[in-house]
């Protein structure tokens, strides 16, 4: 029995789906930023019971699977270069009352990730799928249980912009009241501290790179001592970071 139906526009058409009235369910599965040990039971459980995972990249999670004895899944890479094709596909899967499991390669799937745009057309699409986060790492809160800046009230900027509207943007993160943070890439980290550097003061700057992984790095201090420490060390140009600026 079917208890409803919808449509999604695709390259000027539609294709129209139903969807089933047992329900199925969407869960999104926070995995490991880098040590293979942070993952929770419950997402192992579901990572074992789920019919089909979502992934940003199938190699990367079967590492994770392998890791921990889960085999003979169904996996299906889903990403912003691929996200038309997988939409259909994913509402079949669920229209067949089948359970998901969208995961991406490390922590939090929706943060600075292409799933959130999975999980906005499903809310939007098939209001009757649930749609359950099994919570777990994310890059951005462990930095901050690290840091020692105030931690009660914070705005995260995802990745910032390449180009338009960067010097503007660092203007505000200087004047802002609030801890700011964001990721960088290991190719932007010094041009980054360069222009923090010409918009902050003495406030303190602190760098994460490469959290739970072996060269883990936590690094204080105003952004022209952090840009002159990097500078100096190009060995530790690399890897992810997060950036966090204490408020004003």
């Amino acid at each position: 029995m079917f208890s409803g139906a919808g449509a999604h526009a695709r390259s000027g058409s539609f294709f129209f789906f139903y969807y089933s009235a047992s329900m199925s369910v969407l869960y999104i599965v926070a995995t490991p930023i880098g040590n293979l040990e942070d993952i929770t039971l419950r997402a192992l459980r579901i990572l074992k019971e789920a019919e089909v995972i979502l992934c940003e990249d199938t190699r990367q999670t079967k590492k994770l699977l392998e890791r921990h004895g889960i085999g003979d899944k169904q996996l299906t890479a889903y990403n912003e270069k691929k996200s038309g094709v997988a939409l259909q596909k994913i509402f079949g899967w669920l229209a067949e009352g089948k359970n998901l499991a969208l995961v991406s390669d490390a922590g939090t799937p929706g943060i600075s990730d292409p799933g959130i745009v999975l999980v906005g057309e499903v809310r939007k699409q098939l209001p009757e799928v649930s749609v359950i986060p099994i919570p777990g790492p994310t890059a951005l809160i462990a930095a901050l249980s690290a840091s020692g800046i105030p931690a009660a009230d914070f705005l995260f900027l995802g990745f910032l912009p390449h180009k338009k509207g960067r010097e503007t943007l660092f203007k505000e993160i200087a004047g802002s009241k609030r801890t700011i943070i964001f990721y960088e890439s290991p190719h932007r980290i010094l041009k980054t501290l360069h222009s923090l550097s010409s918009h902050l003061g003495s406030q303190r700057v602190v760098i994460a790179r490469e959290l739970t992984k072996i060269h883990e790095e936590f690094q204080t201090d105003t952004a022209s001592n952090l840009l002159a420490y990097f500078t100096e060390h190009p060995d530790k140009v690399r890897g992810e970071f997060v950036v966090l600026i204490e408020p004003l």
